[in-house]
């Protein structure tokens, strides 16, 4: 092989120097080289390379470590899909018999309040005698309105609808658990989607 590079330039203090073993060590210095140290060592010491204090600091540092005030987190809402494939009858017709008499019982306070209301505003009185006028004969009084609609009559008449309101009511939500359950056996029943909300 040849060499082509032509002629090199000779370092003479760089040849004629001692190798960086040969050297002899400074006059003033005595024991292990100690490189220079861009930052002063830590008070209590280190320990593998890190400082004794750090390392037992790091623990808690990781166990306290906060989000970054730039990461966005979504809320992870979680969905459950369920199937309702039974309704159970004595329960269903239980909950629908008390909800009935509740109904029963607004029904009725309603009913006294709306007459109150409208005997307040003398209602009764002037299409009852519009009524009797128009019924009435020369031998006698036409139909009197206001002893038909008097307040017993109507809270009697009332109580009377929210009974049988009562007893429908609790059969027909009865009845329908049954079908309810029938069909539920062919198609599987109703599918309910329910969410957490957070």
């Amino acid at each position: 092989m040849t060499d082509t590079r032509g002629p090199q330039p000779q370092y003479e203090g760089y040849a004629a120097g001692p190798l960086p073993g040969e050297r002899e060590p400074a006059p003033g210095q005595a024991g292990p080289y100690h490189p220079p140290q861009a930052y002063p060592s830590p008070p209590g010491g280190t320990h593998g390379g890190r400082p004794q204090a750090a390392q037992q600091g790091a623990g808690a540092a990781q166990a306290a470590r906060k989000p970054r005030t730039g990461a966005r987190t979504t809320p992870r809402t979680r969905k459950a899909r369920l199937r309702v494939a039974k309704a159970d009858p004595w329960s269903v017709m239980k909950v629908s018999f008390l909800l009935s008499i509740a109904l029963g019982i607004c029904t009725v306070v309603a009913s006294a309040v709306l007459w109150m209301v409208m005997d307040a505003m003398g209602v009764f009185s002037t299409v009852g005698g519009t009524i009797s006028e128009a019924t009435g004969s020369n031998e006698g009084s036409g139909f009197d309105l206001q002893s038909f609609l008097s307040l017993p009559r109507v809270l009697i008449f009332t109580s009377v609808i929210a009974v049988i309101d009562v007893v429908l009511a609790t059969a027909l939500a009865t009845l329908g658990a049954f079908i309810y359950n029938l069909s539920a056996g062919f198609v599987g029943g109703v599918e309910l989607t329910l969410a957490e909300d957070e």
